[in-house]
């Protein structure tokens, strides 16, 4: 959701007027410690960015056909949960967008028009989805069922290009090209180079699974730990099994996608490799070592799992095929393996896990569906307490993934044509902007936790009545209902713009699935 681009290219066109001087390590690593902070707090809202339109699709389509009033309040709590989130991302990520110029002047000023159109096309997808986001919140009361449901669709699609737009711009800085550079300056570029780079293709599908796997991650841990507090009802398990459908599902093509990567990786990006793998020396026959921290001195991997030749099988499918090792670059051209190693192995540790529980699951599903048991997905205590960890491993997975991208390319910025320490601020004030971007993220943090634990109250009343309420009626249009002394105008907590169903209050609020009165519960 970075969406400055006018604003990145004034700063880069300030930037050119001169070379700033070489800055120190202080600011240097305190800009990178910032960039990275940023970036992991705006990632987690990017996700669901991407992933929660599309399981709001999915569950309000079922509740337009079916009128069944669960559907109804999953779509109400999902719908209120993604506008605060868009909001926190929308913050966070004007901030980050500001970053890039005020941090990296030199970096945008050399390389700001090679990104130019990724940022302009973030920008107006960004847009897009806004406009679309508010006539779905100030819908509810205005458009039919089905015209409601259809505004998601731009939703939907625009966030996950507005993401994707974004990807490209990454994917080039990791393996850069179709632009022409003399003495240090850009002189052609392609106005697609960012679309053309190599590890684009396979990092805009692996960031794209990552997304939904974190959205259908979370939304399963928030109701199987409502599951394990006792709440049993239709409501918990219909939002659990989305959810978990969602992950289960993209979990093993996360496998092969990342194959892919690996593989692109090792031809476009070697160092990058040698330093996931832990492979100090180039070599044939090399060993796929499983976990173990790598020793920088002996360029071996300590306390590992090694599988002899996987490697160079995996890589050239051949045992002769190989290697690339750290030690083919100076030493202040290599990335920091033992970071770079352990996100790794931490990243396909949490991957495997996740894979695991999703043929797990299959197989006893498709046990309880031959037999004839109800319901097909397992609820037991260990089955929860697993649901309910498939949340937080599927968020640290992705941030152990790209801290693999990005720490594995350093010390480039733009990988071979930019190192960080030549592209970074030389600002004396790096202290003073690091301490105000921390402040604001824990504001936004704190404020986000306070509201969503004011909404997670538990699942509404209306989802135990499935059978009293079993004809639902259209959501109806903006004209009111005539108020009388007896009959509020308003159900609590639904307001003219509402972000829920809100409606002119029937005699009987506790059975239309419309009011918010089953919602706050």
């Amino acid at each position: 959701m970075v969406h400055a681009a006018e604003v990145l290219s004034h700063v880069a066109a300030l930037a050119q007027a001169a070379d700033p001087p070489q800055a120190s390590s202080v600011s240097t690593n305190l800009a990178r410690a910032q960039t990275a902070f940023s970036l992991a707090f705006h990632i987690c809202f990017a996700v669901f960015g991407v992933g929660m339109p599309w399981l709001l699709l999915f569950v309000e389509g079922r509740w337009v056909r079916t009128r069944d009033p669960v559907w109804l309040a999953l779509t109400r709590k999902w719908s209120r949960a993604f506008a605060v989130m868009f909001a926190v991302g929308a913050v966070s990520g004007t901030a980050l967008s500001f970053e890039f110029g005020l941090l990296w002047p030199a970096f945008m000023a050399r390389y700001g028009g090679v990104l130019g159109l990724s940022f302009t096309l973030e920008g107006f997808a960004f847009f897009a989805e806004a406009i679309f986001i508010g006539m779905y919140l100030y819908g509810w009361k205005r458009l039919s069922a089905r015209a409601h449901w259809l505004t998601l669709w731009p939703i939907a699609i625009a966030g996950t290009f507005s993401t994707l737009f974004i990807i490209t711009a990454n994917a080039w800085m990791n393996t850069p090209g179709h632009v022409t550079e003399v003495d240090g300056k850009v002189v052609s570029a392609e106005p697609f180079a960012p679309f053309l780079a190599a590890t684009a293709p396979h990092q805009l599908i692996h960031m794209l699974l990552a997304a939904l796997m974190c959205t259908g991650g979370i939304v399963a841990g928030v109701y199987a730990v409502g599951m394990l507090r006792g709440r049993r009802d239709a409501y918990h398990q219909r939002g659990l099994r989305v959810g978990l459908a969602v992950l289960l599902v993209c979990a093993p093509l996360q496998l092969i996608v990342g194959d892919w990567a690996a593989r692109v990786v090792g031809n476009e990006q070697p160092i990058k490799l040698a330093a996931m793998e832990g492979l100090g020396h180039t070599r044939t026959h090399a060993p796929l070592t499983i976990g173990g921290i790598y020793d920088e001195q002996t360029g071996e991997v300590r306390h590992g799992i090694e599988v002899p030749d996987l490697l160079s099988l995996m890589q050239g499918l051949s045992a002769d095929h190989e290697i690339t090792g750290l030690t083919a670059v100076p030493p202040e051209e290599r990335p920091n393996a033992v970071l770079v190693h352990s996100a790794f192995n931490v990243m396909v540790g949490l991957g495997m896990a996740l894979i695991a529980l999703s043929l797990v699951t299959g197989v006893v599903v498709l046990r309880r569906r031959r037999r004839g048991e109800r319901p097909l997905l397992p609820t037991g205590r260990p089955w929860l307490w697993a649901a309910a960890a498939s949340g937080p491993a599927s968020m640290l997975a992705m941030l152990a993934g790209w801290e693999v991208t990005e720490g594995g390319r350093q010390p480039w910025i733009v990988y071979g044509r930019m190192r960080v320490d030549e592209a970074v601020t030389s600002s004396s004030g790096m202290p003073a902007i690091f301490t105000g971007t921390i402040l604001l993220y824990l504001g936004l943090a704190t404020a986000l936790i306070l509201i969503l634990r004011r909404m997670a109250t538990g699942g509404p009343e209306l989802a135990a009545t499935v059978g009293e309420t079993s004809t639902t009626p259209d959501i109806p249009d903006a004209r009111p209902a005539p108020a009388s002394p007896d009959t509020p105008a308003r159900v609590r907590g639904d307001g003219d713009g509402g972000d829920g169903p809100g409606t002119s209050a029937p005699t009987t609020p506790r059975t239309d699935p419309s009011s918010s009165e089953g919602d706050a519960r």
